[in-house]
Formats: C-alpha cells, sequence, structure tokens
C-alpha cells in the first residue's frame, strides 16, 4: 500500500499562505489587530488587546493545519447534546497537516536581557515550524518545507519581542515582510478555539509516542465541545485540555487491522495515571509542570480506529460530561430552573 507520509513536494506555507491573508485582510469582521514591525513583519492580535472571537479561532486553526485540515463550528441540535458547540476537523493529511504543521513543538524563549525587560516564552505552531525545522520531529517525518512566506501562531499572551522575532526570521530563512506572526492567549476566545481544534493532532501526538508507524494513519477525524474561555490563564488552559481530554473524539483510518485494534485499547485517555480530575488540578499537583504529568494523559477521550486491511472499526475509551459540566456550567437560582433568569 502506498506511504501516507508527507509527500516532500507539498509545501504547508503555500498552502495556508492565502489563510494568512485572509486573517489580515477581514481583521476588522474578525475583531483582530493588525501591525507591523519597522521591517515589514506582520503581527497580528487575535487576543492580547484584540477581542477576536470565534470565527478568527476556526482560520487560525486552519492555518495552524497548514491549509490541509477543515474545522468548522457545529451546533448541537440533540435532544441531549453533549455540549451546545462543537469543533469539528477532518484532514485527508493527518501525519502532514498535525505533526508537521499544527503541533506546538518549537521552543521559542528569550531571556530578561535579550528582550529589555521580561523573559518571554512560547511554543510555535502552524506552517512556518516546517521551514525551520527545529524539532526532531521533522527527521522523522523525512520532511521540510521550502517557500518564500511563511506563518507562525504563538500561544501566549504578549505579543513577540524583537529578539523573537529576529530568531523566528532566521531560522526560516525568510524575508521580514514575508513573516506573519498570529498571536492567540489560550484564555481568548480565538485561542481557545484554536487549541480544542487539535483534537485530531493530539490523537496523532499520541500514536507518535506509543510508537506506531506514522505511515499507517490515513485519514483523521475528530469533535471536541467548545468551553467557555476563563479569564484566568491556568483555567483556561485546563478547560482547553479537558475538552479533548474528558470530551474529545476521534476517528481515525488506518491500514492495518494490527494497529487499529492496539489504538483502539491503548489512545484513549483513560489509560493514563492522572485521568479522571480536571486538568488544571492535575497541573496544580505538578506544581505546575507539564513533564511531571503522564504522558499518556494528552489524548482523545473516545477513538474509533478503522482498518483498511480488514475493513472492521474498533472502539475504545468513553467521554466524562459530568467532568466537564461541574467544570463549566453554572447554577441558576432555584426560582429560574425551567423559565428566565430573575434579576
Amino acid at each position: 500500500m502506498p506511504s501516507s507520509l508527507p509527500p516532500s513536494e507539498l509545501s504547508v506555507n503555500a498552502l495556508s499562505e492565502r489563510l494568512a491573508t485572509r486573517l489580515v485582510d477581514n481583521a476588522a469582521r474578525l475583531r483582530i489587530a493588525i501591525s507591523h514591525t519597522p521591517d515589514g513583519t506582520v503581527i497580528a492580535d487575535a487576543g492580547v488587546d484584540a477581542m477576536g472571537g470565534v470565527e478568527a479561532g476556526v482560520l487560525i486553526a486552519r492555518l495552524c493545519m497548514g491549509g490541509l485540515g477543515r474545522v468548522a463550528v457545529r451546533m448541537s441540535l440533540e435532544a441531549n447534546p453533549l455540549w451546545p458547540s462543537m469543533i469539528e476537523v477532518h484532514t485527508s493529511a493527518p501525519v502532514l497537516a498535525c505533526l508537521g504543521s499544527q503541533y506546538a513543538g518549537w521552543s521559542l524563549s528569550a531571556t530578561k536581557e535579550q528582550t529589555g525587560g521580561k523573559k518571554f516564552f512560547s511554543l510555535g505552531s502552524g506552517p512556518a515550524r516546517a521551514l525551520a525545522a527545529k524539532e526532531t520531529l521533522f527527521d522523522e517525518l523525512g520532511y521540510r518545507d521550502r517557500h518564500d512566506r511563511g506563518a507562525l501562531v504563538l500561544e501566549v499572551d504578549r505579543l513577540p519581542p524583537p529578539f523573537i522575532i529576529d530568531k523566528i526570521l532566521r531560522d526560516c530563512a525568510l524575508a521580514p515582510d514575508k513573516l506573519t506572526l498570529v498571536v492567540t492567549p489560550t484564555h481568548s476566545v480565538a485561542g481557545t478555539v484554536q487549541v480544542v481544534a487539535r483534537v485530531v493532532e493530539v490523537a496523532l501526538h499520541k500514536t507518535h509516542v506509543l510508537g506506531v508507524d506514522l505511515g499507517e494513519i490515513i485519514e483523521g477525524s475528530g469533535s471536541a465541545p467548545l468551553p467557555p474561555p476563563a479569564p484566568d490563564a491556568i483555567q483556561a488552559m485546563g478547560r482547553t485540555n479537558d475538552a479533548i481530554l474528558y470530551g474529545g473524539r476521534v476517528h481515525l483510518t488506518v491500514k492495518s487491522d494490527a494497529v487499529a485494534r492496539r489504538l483502539a485499547a491503548e489512545l484513549p485517555s483513560s489509560n493514563a495515571r492522572d485521568y479522571g480530575r480536571p486538568f488544571a488540578d492535575i497541573f496544580t499537583s505538578f506544581n505546575y509542570d507539564f513533564y511531571q504529568i503522564d504522558p499518556a494523559l494528552f489524548a482523545p477521550a473516545e477513538v474509533w480506529i478503522s482498518s483498511l486491511e480488514s475493513g472492521a472499526t474498533y472502539h475504545g475509551g468513553k467521554i466524562d460530561m459530568a467532568l466537564l459540566d461541574a467544570q463549566w456550567s453554572g447554577t441558576l437560582p432555584a426560582a429560574a430552573v425551567g423559565g428566565a433568569a430573575q434579576p
């Protein structure tokens, strides 16, 4: 069977260039703020000082996937919906879209001396990662992009300092006016959307951690509930992670039956030692150290894995809406239950 690993002739930066242009051209409608460095680098603020919004978050999520994914918001119309608003994702190039572009794997940091003020740290995601190819993951994928324009998404609550911008330009070998940086704090609306839209990417990353041959993965679809943003950064991070760990559903198509069976059993987040508590509580209990958390936790709650070899689909895991409800839902006054809330 032909390989599903990323073909070298595909450019995630070329494919997503129109999305970056659309983000800038529609900034006012999307409630984002566009600024430029003296050398012409575009900085799109989607939640630091600007309001941003769900539509901006969807467009940023598509940009993060290198133009190789569909992302949409769906309103649940079932009698007993999992949650009113759901993020849905699909890609026919899951390895390249999710690991070669969307994965937040590029660590960008600067000391207070380098910034002339506060320390800076952010993880970079999106297509420009494949221009710099600073992560060993790109060696495993056998992929590096070549394009004269690039876009990078920074999940951080302030705009990047010149030191970081210069580093990105050098590592990506881009002219300053050919780079677009999108800033999306997790506690913003757009930031919440683009993180929850990583539901398939989380499944691909867990598949990689399990040591499964990435060439097995053919298609990927997923959904997760879209929580309301939280003003506190830790709670916001907790909500977006919980949406995937306890409410995320993913359907992967793989080549072999053995891999399908294994992933159905081992992929769900319920395999993790730390499963069962809100992510913010887990993170706090480990003194805010990600590396102390069981890596098996970073996975969707429920999976279906279809095998092209056998035609069978295997199911594993389950959602835990009770945990999400307890974290996200407010309580109406008793007099308002069944009717409009009273002032």
